[in-house]
C-alpha cells in the first residue's frame, strides 16, 4: 500500500505501510523493523501469522519510508506511530518489534497515548541503561557510527557494523546477505534515525515494564547472551529462539512465528 500521510506535532509526515490479511477480524498486528531494515524484513513471519490482519511499517529513513526525517526522538516515534494507526484506521492491535523497533514499541507501549494496544511484543530490543555514563558513552558511539554513515559508502561502513559483538552468531554467508540488502540504504538517513533514537536518549525503561498491564513477551535468540541476560536480569517474560542470536527472526522464522503465534493465543 502506498505511504500515508500522518500528521504529527512536528507537521505532515509519511510513512510506508503495506497490509496484509484483512479479511480476518479481531486485533492488528503492527510490525516494527530494525535499524537498517525494512517491513519487508518480516515477511516469512507475517505469512506465517496469517489469522491476524498485519500493518508492516517502513520506519523514518528507512525502505519506502526514506524521505520520512524524524527529528523529535521517541517522543515524536510514537506520535507518528499514533497518526499512522489513525489513517488506517486500527483501533485494537499489537506492536511486535525487532531490535530498533523493540525500543520504539516499549516506549509507545509506557509513555505513547496507547487506546487500543492489547499486546507487546519485543525481539531483541534493549529496555534502556540505568546510568547516566553508560546514556552518555552510548550516545558517542552512536555518533561515531553515524558519522562514518554520513561520510563514507554504506559498502564500507556495514562489513564493520556487522563486526559488532551482537552479531557475532552470524555465518559468513548471512553477514555478506545482510550487507547486500543493508547497501540499499542511504547513509545520510540511517545517521539521522540512529542519532534520533540512540539509547543514550531512551529512558530507563525497566521499572515500568516489570509493571505492564498488557501482555508482554520479551523474545531473543538462544545465542543471543546479552539480551537473554537483559531479560533474566529484569524478570522479562522470557521466551527463547532456538538456534539463533540477535537477529532471531531473520535466523529461524518458523520458530519465531510459532512463538508469536503463542503469544496470539492470548488475545483468543
Amino acid at each position: 500500500m502506498p505511504a500515508r500521510t500522518a500528521k504529527t506535532g512536528g507537521g505532515f509526515v509519511k510513512l510506508n505501510c503495506r497490509t496484509f490479511h484483512t479479511h480476518n477480524q479481531g486485533t492488528w498486528l503492527v510490525w516494527l523493523h530494525g535499524l537498517l531494515g525494512s517491513g519487508d524484513d518480516w515477511s516469512p513471519v507475517v505469512s506465517a501469522c496469517d489469522r491476524y490482519p498485519s500493518l508492516v511499517v517502513d520506519l523514518p529513513g528507512h525502505g519506502n519510508s526514506v524521505d520520512a526525517n524524524l527529528t523529535g526522538g521517541f517522543a515524536e516515534m510514537s506520535e507518528l506511530l499514533i497518526a499512522t494507526l489513525a489513517e488506517y484506521p486500527i483501533n485494537d492491535y499489537c506492536l511486535i518489534g525487532y531490535s530498533l523497533g523493540g525500543r520504539i514499541a516499549m516506549y509507545h507501549a509506557l509513555y505513547g497515548k496507547q487506546n487500543g494496544l492489547r499486546g507487546l511484543l519485543v525481539e531483541g530490543g534493549n529496555p534502556g541503561l540505568f546510568s547516566r555514563q553508560e546514556r552518555d558513552m552510548r550516545l558517542r558511539n552512536d555518533q561515531h557510527w553515524a558519522q562514518r554513515f554520513r561520510q563514507e559508502p554504506m559498502m564500507s561502513v556495514l562489513p564493520d557494523w556487522y563486526q559488532q559483538p551482537i552479531f557475532a552468531d552470524l555465518t559468513t554467508a548471512q553477514r555478506e546477505q545482510l550487507i547486500h540488502l543493508r547497501s540499499q540504504n542511504r547513509g545520510d538517513r540511517i545517521a539521522d534515525m540512529l542519532e534520533n533514537t540512540s539509547l543514550g536518549y531512551q529512558p530507563w525503561l525497566v521499572p515500568a515494564l516489570q509493571h505492564i498491564s498488557i501482555p508482554f513477551s520479551y523474545s531473543c535468540g538462544e545465542n543471543d547472551r546479552k539480551f537473554q541476560s537483559i531479560a533474566q536480569q529484569y524478570t522479562l517474560p522470557l521466551t527463547t529462539i532456538p538456534q539463533v542470536g540477535h537477529n532471531a527472526h531473520y535466523g529461524n522464522p518458523v520458530a519465531f512465528a510459532s512463538a508469536v503465534n503463542c503469544f496470539l493465543s492470548l488475545f483468543g
